[in-house]
């Protein structure tokens, strides 16, 4: 069956990385991170300067190789198969668990705009399937069309950020601004804490680089796409976030199911309502683009032999239709699970999950670009170090129960990896 030889160009790579970043995470994280203070934006610096960092050894990654996959095929290509197949497992396992933290806060908003699907958690649970449903369906139809959807939805989302940053200098009140610990926790695992959980929002900054054989002059026009996404959600995040905490009185923000509705009552009801379709649009750009990677790495490993050849078998959009499906069954099935414990519970939940599965990959990929450079390019050696301390730093954050739960899932890959081997 022929495939679409249509390829992505540098705007629509950025726009993969942006909207796969800006998604559910910035929306709902300035609730979850209120009981913190104004720590937490020291964990949004530290997160900040970490991605752009880990975006400059991905980029010089991507410069070396048109492969797709990105993480897992610069571990296989330094450290051998079962290498990548660990990262690409686990990046899998890290964006199953997102689409699904995504799509609860997809849920979140379309209750705040339209009341009636905040009635309970069923209605909710059956909001955020849906939404994984319709955009798996875009996702299917092919790589343009996804990657054409995810650019609009990406540029409508800038908006909002842009607009509560504006409200924020206008009529942001002091005395709403938390305090610096109010937990008195030590400041190490308050500031630890909070990195991991806003470097959720800032998980797929390598989204650019997975479908490099679909992307025209991957080798140039990656590295551009990547770090420049990393540039502009640096600077949305940080704004927008000490926006919210001017805008919002802490013991509010500490329970909103949605802050920056809350943050946009400065506006009336027509600006809350604009704030609140912007973040279900920001949503459904972050789920369309994390469908589009759990498809396309998954795709990259069988395409390689490392999995069923089934899994890598591309329709006439030359989109991996089986896999979208079967990866989005997953996410839903584990949407069922959760969403029991209530909308913020869950949420912080599934994004400490997938964050720990995701740094893997990330910090991997990092030493992939130290053992290539340590030799040739000190400096770019040292750049990886610090993306290496970086993945730590954030991970020392997951807890005990998500570190072991994450752990326990990686290396259930090494008995799946030996399966398909007999199998294939």
């Amino acid at each position: 069956m022929s495939t679409t030889t249509k390829k992505m160009g540098f705007w629509q790579c950025w726009g993969m990385s942006v909207g796969v970043m800006i998604g559910s995470g910035i929306f709902l994280l300035p609730a979850v991170l209120a009981p913190f203070g104004w720590i937490s934006l020291l964990g949004w610096l530290l997160t900040s300067a970490g991605t752009i960092v880990l975006a400059l050894v991905l980029a010089r990654l991507a410069g070396t190789t048109d492969r797709a996959g990105g993480p897992y095929a610069y571990v296989r290509e330094s450290f051998g198969d079962l290498a990548g197949f660990l990262i690409g497992w686990g990046y899998w396992v890290g964006v199953v668990f997102g689409v699904t933290a995504i799509a609860v806060g997809f849920a979140g908003y379309m209750g705040s705009v339209f009341p009636v699907f905040a009635a309970n958690s069923f209605t909710q649970a059956l909001v955020a399937a849906a939404g994984i449903g319709a955009l798996t369906w875009v996702n299917v139809k092919g790589v343009s069309e996804a990657a054409s959807v995810q650019l609009v939805l990406t540029i409508l989302k800038v908006i909002p950020l842009v607009l509560i940053i504006y409200l924020g200098i206008a009529y942001g009140d002091r005395d709403n601004f938390p305090s610096f610990n109010p937990q008195g926790l030590p400041f190490f695992q308050a500031l630890s804490t909070t990195a991991l959980l806003t470097m959720w929002a800032f998980i797929g900054v390598e989204a650019a680089v997975i479908p490099a054989s679909d992307v025209e002059n991957p080798k140039k026009t990656i590295p551009a796409a990547v770090v420049s996404a990393a540039l502009s959600v640096s600077l949305l995040y940080v704004g927008a976030s000490a926006a919210i905490m001017f805008l919002v009185p802490s013991d509010i923000l500490a329970v909103s199911e949605s802050p920056f509705v809350d943050a946009a009552a400065h506006m009336g009801k027509g600006g809350a309502l604009l704030i609140g379709i912007g973040a279900l649009i920001s949503t459904a750009g972050a789920l369309n683009g994390n469908i589009f990677v759990m498809g396309q790495m998954s795709m990259a490993i069988a395409a390689d032999g490392l999995a069923p050849a089934v899994i890598a078998k591309k329709n006439r959009g030359g989109a991996p239709a089986g896999a979208l499906i079967v990866s989005s069954v997953f996410s839903t099935a584990l949407l069922v699970l959760n969403f029991t414990d209530g909308l913020v519970s869950a949420f912080s939940f599934l994004i400490s999950m997938s964050t720990l599965s995701i740094l893997a990959p990330y910090g991997l990929s990092a030493v992939a670009e130290f053992k290539r450079s340590w030799r040739s390019a000190k400096g770019w050696a040292a750049v990886a170090l610090l993306s290496v301390t970086y993945t730590l730093i954030a991970a020392a954050g997951s807890g005990l129960y998500v570190l072991l739960l994450g752990v326990g899932l990686f290396l259930l890959g090494i008995p799946l990896f030996k399966v398909f081997q007999r199998i294939i």
